[in-house]
């Protein structure tokens, strides 16, 4: 970090790139966006708008598009919050934003995306970050608030720490619990679980949580799933904690939940979800290591249905 004011870019300004912008610009930190030319302009017109839970937000950021980054001022901090299947062109986009200062903390599902950015800038600070943050888009591209509570975890890939500390301390703002993590990807293995497990039951049985796990066999269906993906992470070096473990079983036979995710969402909507990022790599994991998962092949192979629909 620079002894001038920390400048941060945040690559992205969908329902979670979004959320915690508006609520480090709200805390006066200086924030940019970096956004494709349709939603930039969506932006510059209407501002970005947020419907937290603690009251309604609106602010005015700097729009950036990749044509009007300046490489020779790189950003001291990138969040990188786009969808996995849109990696590939937000790397070219940020690039010029990119310093052998800058730090870089992606919100991605899984884990695979930290070695493509670690070879895409091999200079730059590539730490694991996780978002915890239940939100969504409206219509009106508008982000809501659907629960309380809104957490960024990160931590370093190697033993250089030495920003850790600056870094918690820029994105430590009213709105946003922060926490450094000694094993980050371990957390982020528990959330690739967590996404799994939630994802499977919801698409399967076309219901919320609550809905399956408050019928007849429903919540002892929602465990085998939840076992299936732990299996995996445990194979892969990772085993969910008893802790989280327990968490999570307590989370997916809820049967008052109302809780879905975003993929289960984008299918009800009928409209192209993140299946091969979010699932498909994972049982891309689970073939390579032998371990046998029929509930989330079933899902999987449901969210590959329906994009082929949608798609045709």
């Amino acid at each position: 970090m620079t002894n001038s004011p920390a400048r941060i870019l945040i690559v992205g300004a969908g329902a979670t790139g979004g959320y915690f912008g508006t609520r480090l610009l709200q805390a006066g930190r200086s924030v940019d966006f970096l956004l494709r030319a349709e939603r930039a302009e969506r932006v510059r017109q209407h501002g970005l708008r947020v419907s937290a839970l603690d009251g309604d937000l609106v602010s005015h950021p700097t729009v950036l598009t990749q044509d009007s980054l300046d490489p020779s001022t790189p950003y001291d901090l990138i969040l990188l919050g786009v969808r996995a299947d849109a990696l590939d062109a937000a790397l070219e986009d940020l690039a010029p934003a990119v310093g052998p200062d800058t730090a870089i903390i992606p919100f991605l599902n899984g884990t695979r995306h930290l070695d493509i950015l670690r070879k895409r800038f091999p200079d730059a600070h590539v730490f694991g970050g996780v978002a915890k943050v239940s939100t969504s888009l409206d219509e009106a591209g508008t982000i809501v608030q659907v629960t309380p509570g809104a957490a960024i975890d990160f931590g370093s890939l190697t033993a250089d720490e030495n920003i850790v500390t600056p870094i918690h301390e820029l994105l430590d703002v009213p709105g946003i619990t922060v926490r450094t993590r000694e094993d980050i990807v371990q957390d982020m293995w528990d959330k690739w679980v967590f996404i799994v497990s939630l994802t499977s039951i919801t698409v399967l049985m076309g219901a919320p949580i609550g809905a399956v796990s408050g019928t007849r066999d429903g919540a002892a269906f929602a465990r085998a799933v939840v076992d299936e993906a732990a299996a995996v992470s445990a194979a892969a070096g990772h085993p969910v904690s008893d802790d989280a473990l327990a968490s999570l079983i307590a989370t997916a036979t809820d049967p008052a939940s109302p809780m879905t995710t975003s993929v289960y969402r984008s299918m009800r909507a009928g409209v192209h979800s993140e299946v091969e990022a979010m699932l498909g790599t994972f049982l891309d994991t689970a073939r390579e290591l032998h371990v046998d998962t029929p509930r989330i092949d079933l899902a999987t192979l449901r969210l590959r249905v329906h994009e082929h629909v949608i798609a045709s």
